[in-house]
């Protein structure tokens, strides 16, 4: 018992940290969008 309460607090956090770094890769790609359209306007 105490093995899987272990593997379910490590699974949470692995999903924790995935979920910033999709995010973190998601700012990413807007602001390069951003940029492409603003030098495409000019």
């Amino acid at each position: 018992m105490r093995k899987l309460i272990i593997l379910a607090v490590a699974s949470a956090m692995l999903l924790g940290a995935a979920c910033n770094t999709i995010a973190g890769v998601g700012r990413d790609a807007q602001s390069a969008g951003k940029t492409v359209s603003k030098a495409a306007k000019q």
